[in-house]
């Protein structure tokens, strides 16, 4: 089992002291009454100085009743400030705060640890039966060493190298609980004052939700992730944060309708005002950046739901060049498709509901980025609230797992069909990256490694015929969402728009007749018999 700090600058997870399990930190100068060893320096991993602890897999199966109460979470800093010994009298017995503030000083520095009894050292502790606990250095690695494909990085990060949850059991467990307790004001005091880490309260953090948030920084190389309940809450959230009153923001005319509304009528009471412009349209942005004080590009890059595509590598230089911030709404691309931080983009957010998940039974956005800008949105996030219950960060975990497979299935079976539906007489027009024929396909092969599993596309007739083909398929829901593994399909102007009218619809160019088209991960030749049957149908 092993125990490992967290991508972020703080270890999250701890063993806490009390009147049954307190004692001195672990000593090197015990005589040999076991077996329990420690290697000798710590090793920097994910920017913390830290060594990882390993404990045998019947160690916390042999602690106290009590004790193993108080350590159903156990960080790095808190394992070396926790008390092993219950021998209080002992002349090397140290306090718990001083232990903490060891620890917090190791974190600073790498701590010279001395091998005693070649490489071997003693920690006694009556409660654990002489089956000690071993300290083992961790290799200075990240997973990019030994995990060369993303699917692997899906898979394993976050888990690997080790979780801040003490189990040896291979899926990682839903911490349930709505706060953090402490044992005494002693405590208390120390975590007011950073000497103590803790996450106090459930808005604050969770040690399930901490290893989806490494999951997902790893595949997007990101510092740092910050998970929230939606995409929406991402979006939003992200924009109060970073988005001064009285700013300016610029943003694409094709995007999901619920971000444009929060955009022309929320924003606006701040004092915030948004210059839109066509995804592909790089002159426009460039007026804009000339002529405002532009503090973010916030844009979907494929869009939804015509799946435009924003040169992410040029809007970003053309954006740090004025000062403006860039965040790209990857959802559409998945960070298997496309890597917008290492294009240049400074965020990259995610509904963590559609493909990420996977399978149509959660909600969730995250927000990857700098530690820095992160940061700054997780503090509103905190004030705010909109927290991610770990049940549901759980289900993405194991979601994620299959990630690659399902990515893999839905881009080729979208590409295929939308070649199949380009060339079929009862399709006026198809909407997909993948095809030449899409006004940014250069961008989209520069910048995508697969085009996503989503097409959309106008049928040839009104709003009934389009809603008959969708009511002939048999395969896909009618519904909205998108990304998992059952295929979905809805009609914009119905599903989205029915509340404006025609015309109205029109000035976003969604027309009565468009079908966007998720694909699961159903058979190909299931999904193409279906889509082809419905099209003969009208």
């Amino acid at each position: 089992m092993a125990v490992s700090s967290c991508a972020r600058a703080f270890p999250s997870f701890e063993c806490r002291s009390d009147a049954e399990f307190s004692g001195g930190i672990p000593r090197h100068d015990i005589p040999n009454s076991g077996k329990a060893s420690i290697l000798s320096h710590g090793s920097s991993v994910h920017g913390l100085s830290s060594l990882i602890y390993r404990f045998p897999p019947n160690f916390v199966r042999q602690l106290s009743i009590k004790a193993r109460r108080n350590c159903s979470n156990i960080g790095v800093a808190q394992v070396v400030a926790a008390s092993w010994s219950n021998n209080n009298s002992s002349p090397d017995f140290t306090p718990v705060a001083k232990a903490v503030d060891a620890a917090a000083a190791a974190a600073i520095a790498p701590v010279d640890t001395t091998v005693v009894n070649e490489d071997v050292a003693l920690v006694e502790n009556e409660t654990c039966n002489d089956q000690n606990v071993q300290f083992d250095s961790l290799p200075s690695m990240k997973y990019a060493s030994f995990l060369n494909s993303d699917g692997s990085v899906a898979i394993h990060a976050g888990e690997r190298l080790g979780r801040g949850i003490v189990t040896d059991a291979i899926t990682t467990p839903v911490v349930n609980t709505s706060a953090y307790f402490f044992n005494k004001t002693s405590e208390l005091i120390d975590f007011k004052e950073k000497r103590r880490a803790s996450f106090e309260y459930g808005r604050y953090g969770n040690p399930t939700t901490v290893v989806l948030e490494e999951k997902i920084s790893a595949l997007e190389g990101a510092e740092s992730t910050l998970l929230m309940a939606s995409g929406m809450c991402a979006s939003t959230v992200m924009l109060l944060a970073l988005v001064p009153a009285g700013g300016h923001i610029v943003t694409t005319t094709d995007c999901y309708r619920k971000t444009r509304i929060f955009i022309e009528t929320i924003l606006p009471k701040m004092g915030i005002t948004a210059t839109v412009i066509d995804p592909a349209d790089v002159g426009a942005l460039e007026l804009a950046l000339n002529q405002k004080k532009v503090n973010l590009f916030f844009t979907e890059s494929p869009t939804n739901p015509f799946l435009r595509c924003v040169d992410i590598e040029l809007v970003s230089k053309l954006c740090h060049e004025k000062g403006a911030l860039v965040c790209i709404d990857g959802t559409f691309a998945t960070p298997l498709n496309q890597k917008a931080l290492a294009l240049g983009a400074d965020l990259v957010l995610h509904s963590a509901t559609k493909f990420l998940g996977g399978h149509n039974d959660v909600l969730a956005g995250c927000i990857s980025g700098p530690l820095k800008l992160v940061s700054e949105i997780r503090n509103l996030h905190h004030i705010l609230g909109g927290a991610l219950n770990p049940n549901a960060a759980y289900l993405i975990i194991r979601g994620m797992k299959t990630l690659h497979l399902r990515v893999q299935q839905q881009n080729s079976t979208a590409l295929r069909m939308a070649e199949i539906l380009e060339a079929h007489p009862k399709v006026r027009h198809v909407y997909y990256p993948g095809l030449q024929s899409h006004p940014e396909h250069h961008i989209a092969k520069k910048q995508m490694t697969g085009f996503g599993g989503v097409v959309s596309f106008e049928v040839d007739g009104d709003l009934l015929t389009t809603a008959k083909f969708v009511d002939a398929l048999k395969i896909p829901y009618i519904a909205p969402s998108f990304g998992g593994c059952e295929s979905i399909v809805d009609q914009p102007a119905i599903m989205s728009y029915w509340d404006l009218s025609q015309s109205d619809r029109a000035k976003y160019g969604i027309m009565d007749n468009l079908v966007r088209f998720s694909f699961g991960v159903e058979d190909f030749d299931d999904l193409k018999a279906d889509i082809l049957q419905a099209l003969d149908s009208i």
